[in-house]
């Protein structure tokens, strides 16, 4: 469920309200709050009470204070998590519409915005009670006065596709095989106006994909290799940027079996990446960001059939390249290193990557970071840094030292799927990185991806996490 966001030139008469405020100011007071209103407002605010709620006849008013520092990254945060803690109170008086005014000096509407709707979303899709379950808050209406009319549309189109990113991900396997991820996929181009092409198991064992073919092995149901494209009449870019997604639809962990308890009862999860590059395509053909655009998909699920790949194979990649295999359960990166070879051929001026690659990223960094590496120029990790900074999906860089490379080193191929018993983010990465031959980044959400309680609008499950972090870097690009 995606909450509508309504343009309006004012608020009627009727709407319930919620008014940002600063703490010194309420000149605006007049003719909406009663006298003693506006003084057990004024009280609240040199309490340092965040918000009051005030009902009126037939509708309520919260006035909402922001806080404000000196970090306008964390400030922006803060208003996000503020729009997302006043859902509880409209929620308990069940309001099924609200205007949003703005009356503060600091304006964080679109950030207060951004975490209702957010917050708001629900996956109801299974539930017998739906009906019953359903959030009360379909509608949040806002004035150009306060945001531009670009501003609000552009919003309502990335929280739009970062719901539909969750959607995927919070879909169980018993639907979302790879053949459906395709199908998903291909009317989410059609809604979002990006073209959408899709090889089939026949192609991609003709093209010899073995990283693919490989993992697909041990399943009943077979892959797909899905290509999107967004390419406006005025691109800006000469060559296109690549967006390359992991879609392991279920991950067993293959003949590395894993267990089930708090590790593969959440593998539906594992195409995350694929879900991220998803949405951020559909966000920018809808946006219509004039950029030349492709992503590509490699979906399958990874199980232990009879005929499964197992610990000990040496199987031939894409590329040519022969890649020992010690453990079955490090099988996103040899999806993702076909994809990544098949790249080469647009020929990019950028491909970014992004997967639930390991464990280890989980581990160092937690569900507050993505982990990130590669061989772009110091410009590009800058400005995508800043993106996670603005959005609040924040990176941290990991070294991609040769020494690495070393860990990834085979007695009998000329690679082996697995390094030591450290760092294993980074020697994830820098497999990845033999098959690339351009700028490139690898974004590891592992951590971030998918939680087991919600924190706050990035809520329980599936986040989306990545496409407004992608979003923001290709409309500053």
């Amino acid at each position: 469920m995606n909450t509508k966001i309504t343009v309006t030139s004012s608020s009627k008469g009727n709407d319930n309200l919620i008014i940002l405020a600063d703490k010194s100011s309420f000149e605006w007071a007049s003719g909406i709050l009663t006298a003693s209103e506006i003084q057990i407002v004024k009280d609240a605010a040199q309490k340092d009470i965040p918000y009051i709620f005030l009902p009126q006849n037939k509708k309520i008013v919260v006035i909402q204070f922001l806080k404000n520092s000196s970090n306008e990254y964390n400030d922006k945060e803060d208003a996000r998590l503020a729009g997302y803690e006043i859902l509880s109170l409209l929620a308990h008086y069940k309001v099924p519409s609200i205007f949003l005014r703005n009356e503060s000096n600091l304006n964080r509407s679109l950030e207060y915005l951004e975490g209702m709707v957010l917050g708001n979303y629900q996956f109801l899709k299974y539930f017998n009670d739906k009906k019953e379950k359903e959030h009360k808050l379909k509608e949040i209406k806002i004035s150009t006065k306060t945001l531009p009319k670009k501003e609000i549309e552009t919003l309502q189109t990335v929280t739009t596709a970062t719901c539909k990113a969750r959607d995927l991900v919070n879909e169980p396997q018993s639907f979302l095989s790879a053949m459906q991820l395709s199908e998903e996929i291909r009317a989410i181009g059609k809604e979002f106006g990006f073209s959408v092409k899709v090889l089939n198991k026949k192609k991609i064992e003709a093209l010899k994909m073995g990283g693919v073919i490989a993992v697909n092995r041990g399943s009943e149901t077979p892959p797909t290799f899905n290509i999107l494209e967004w390419k406006p009449a005025k691109a800006k870019n000469k060559k296109p940027i690549v967006l390359v997604g992991k879609g392991i639809v279920y991950d067993t962990g293959g003949l590395s079996l894993k267990p089930t308890a708090h590790s593969m009862d959440f593998m539906k999860s594992d195409m995350a990446g694929a879900a991220t590059v998803v949405g951020t395509i559909a966000a920018a053909a809808k946006a219509k960001l004039p950029l030349h655009i492709v992503a590509l998909v490699p979906a399958t699920d990874n199980r232990p059939g009879k005929d499964a790949y197992a610990p000990g194979d040496v199987i031939t990649m894409f590329d040519g390249t022969t890649v020992e295999v010690l453990n079955t359960d490090a099988e996103g990166r040899l999806v993702l290193a076909d994809a990544l070879h098949y790249a080469k051929k647009y020929k990019p001026e950028l491909v970014l990557d992004f997967a639930t690659l390991t464990g280890s990223a989980v581990r160092a960094t937690g569900p507050e970071a993505i982990c990130f590496m590669g061989t772009a120029d110091d410009e590009i990790k800058e400005k995508i840094e800043t993106s996670g900074y603005c959005v609040y999906e924040r990176l941290v860089e990991f070294p991609l030292w040769r020494e690495y490379g070393e860990q990834l080193k085979s007695n009998i191929a000329d690679i082996k799927n697995l390094g030591g018993p450290t760092a294993g983010m980074i020697t994830a990465g820098k497999f990845l990185e033999h098959f690339t031959s351009y700028p490139w980044l690898h974004f590891d959400i592992a951590g971030p991806a998918y939680l087991q309680k919600a924190d706050a609008y990035r809520t329980k499950e599936g986040t989306g996490v990545g496409v407004r972090l992608l979003f923001n870097f290709l409309q500053n690009y």
